[in-house]
């Protein structure tokens, strides 16, 4: 059966138990949308519902013999699937970890965008407070927001792991905060 052709459900079922990837294609291709949307809405995050579309996706061929037509529609499987790795993706520490520091990066940005706008007297009051770090948090935030460079390029500049720029750039941020409301 060609791609364009339309598989009856019974069909399409046969066929991924028989790992048909014309049948795959065909059910990535009516499934996706209605599948991502309703991971859109739990995530509201594009990118990640994407990953999470892809992650189901995957699943599903992979784990296709334990779908069990006799307990439900193949698309109401299919969506169970995606919500429990949606729900498994937000309960995460590594996601709430990534949105935390999401807000204390944005946190920075915002400062870096007033700070454009200052006048050349406010930069050196800000870099002043920017002076009183630890020496190892000031090199970070010197390199990400007047270097430019992004965390996995301060790890490999400085040779320390990703892991302790990010909490050194998260408790530099923490302390610029403390700082910088004494403005």
């Amino acid at each position: 059966m060609s791609i364009n052709n339309k598989y009856s459900e019974p069909e399409l079922i046969t066929q991924l138990k028989l790992k048909d990837s014309l049948a795959f294609s065909y059910l990535y291709d009516n499934y996706a949308a209605a599948i991502f949307g309703v991971i859109y809405r739990m995530t509201q995050n594009n990118e990640l519902s994407e990953d999470i579309l892809q992650e189901s996706f995957i699943k599903i061929w992979n784990n296709f013999d334990n779908y069990d037509s006799s307990k439900g529609k193949l698309f109401t499987w299919m969506l169970n699937l995606a919500r429990n790795l949606t729900i498994d993706n937000l309960r995460s520490s590594s996601y709430k970890k990534q949105q935390k520091i999401l807000g204390d990066e944005n946190y920075v940005n915002h400062i870096e965008a007033e700070t454009a706008e200052m006048t050349k007297f406010d930069i050196l009051v800000l870099r002043k407070k920017i002076d009183k770090l630890k020496p190892e948090q000031k090199i970070i935030i010197d390199l990400a927001y007047f270097g430019g460079f992004t965390q996995d390029q301060i790890a490999t500049e400085i040779k320390i792991p990703l892991g302790t720029v990010k909490t050194r750039m998260r408790s530099a941020i923490i302390e610029l905060r403390t700082l910088t409301s004494k403005l």
